[in-house]
């Protein structure tokens, strides 16, 4: 026995599956995980049930290989880069040989401040209560595990392929328009408007210290942002499902056309608390009137600013 409480029982190997890295990448080919290092997560698995609550699976340390490791090698080589040439408006698709698709945002990987959440286990071990003794069942192939889930639908069992992809929708670029502002913000769902948001409740401001740092330009600042939870303000027209929380993925637009993806999981299903700020301005600052601040992230480049446009795709 040790103070490790999330290594108290026994670990065993998952079997591996060949996986296949493709798409919007130039040296495409199956990857050789053996040549990564070994990472690990601990996750609370629950998966959602028919009155939208979760229900608990069990409690497990993963051991594998993380996406960002994977991925790190890969060339990037968008199919829109003359267009929108950041790389925050990318995403990757991961398959299982039984046709299930999950999504993650390319910031998701690379951009956190919590690195190597992501990982295809190689083996597992369940984290047993000292009590109840609870043996969780345990799976047998090698797993997708998402370790800032809450609720782990995108957990999928023997992944096989990844491909690399970019938003699709495409905005029109204005660099250095003066001034940078939009009154307002406009949703929508697959193709369609769903709503129009200008809010004015204030009672639930959130105040997160950072230091707000950017992959370019380095520092801008060390003061708070204060805001409501995005995912509060837009809850309503973006419904809780097993699909949106596999494959939803948002793309975040600015009145100047910068943009993101964001993934429904890191939006609206995270375990860690570090979520989307929606910021409000004054109304005379530039960048206005609403900005998104994306707690979870090292750098701002996700940071969005003068918000006008969140499209929901599937």
């Amino acid at each position: 026995m040790t103070n490790n409480f999330y290594d108290n029982s026994e670990t065993i190997d998952l079997k591996l599956r060949e996986i296949v890295v493709e798409g919007e990448i130039e040296n495409t080919g199956i990857s050789d995980l053996k040549d990564f290092p070994i990472r690990s997560v601990i996750v609370k698995e629950t998966l959602l049930d028919s009155s939208g609550n979760g229900r608990f699976v069990g409690a497990y340390r993963y051991d594998g290989y993380s996406l960002f490791d994977i991925l790190n090698s890969r060339k990037v080589k968008k199919d829109s880069s003359n267009k929108f040439s950041p790389v925050i408006d990318m995403y990757i698709e991961i398959e299982n040989e039984a046709g299930e698709k999950v999504v993650f945002s390319w910031g998701e990987i690379y951009y956190p401040n919590n690195l190597h959440k992501i990982i295809i286990a190689s083996n597992v071990s369940r984290i047993v209560p000292s009590k109840s003794k609870n043996l969780w069942i345990m799976p047998e192939t090698s797993k997708l595990v998402a370790g800032n889930d809450l609720i782990t639908e995108r957990n999928i069992s023997g992944p096989v392929k990844i491909t690399v992809r970019s938003i699709k929708r495409s905005f029109t670029e204005i660099r250095g328009i003066s001034p940078l502002y939009s009154s307002e913000f406009s949703l929508f769902d697959g193709g369609k408007k769903s709503g129009t948001i200008s809010y004015s409740n204030e009672k639930e401001i959130v105040t997160y210290n950072t230091i707000f740092y950017g992959r370019g330009k380095g520092i801008h600042s060390t003061m708070p942002f204060n805001g409501l939870l995005l995912k509060d303000i837009i809850r309503k027209y973006f419904p809780l499902t097993a699909v949106n929380l596999k494959s939803g993925m948002f793309c975040i637009s600015g009145k100047d056309g910068y943009h993101c993806a964001v993934s429904y999981s890191e939006l609206f299903n995270r375990n860690d608390q570090q979520e989307f700020l929606l910021v409000r301005t004054e109304t005379d600052v530039d960048g206005g009137l609403y900005r998104l601040f994306p707690a979870s992230d090292f750098f701002s480049d996700r940071a969005i600013k003068s918000l006008t446009e969140i499209h929901l795709e599937n």
